[in-house]
């Protein structure tokens, strides 16, 4: 399976993977809930919990039934399309700001 993305057009491979950003974004914000609920629970301040990326693509692999290559193409797709923030090897999902 892993040789069938690679081998596909680029904008066929480009639209395979950008059709998983809101999934993976669900997803990520699910992990995240997560983390967080457990900084709080320790004591600790919420606002620094964040998902590593091997996690989110093993989370993003089981649940969508993908290759963790293309979990990870993902990953980085959704962090140059700057939908996600991103230090080091964890992301964190940006939060949107209401526009009045």
């Amino acid at each position: 399976m892993n040789t069938q993305f690679q081998r596909q057009p680029d904008f066929k491979h480009q639209q395979s993977v950008q059709s998983f950003y809101e999934p993976a974004i669900r997803v990520l914000n699910e992990v995240y809930e997560i983390k967080k609920a457990n900084l709080k629970r320790r004591g600790y301040n919420e606002d620094n919990a964040a998902v590593t990326k091997e996690e989110l693509a093993q989370k993003m692999a089981y649940r969508f039934k993908i290759t963790i290559w293309l979990a990870h193409e993902v990953i980085t797709s959704l962090i140059k399309a700057d939908k996600v923030k991103t230090f080091g090897g964890y992301v964190q999902p940006k939060i949107v700001e209401a526009q009045e």
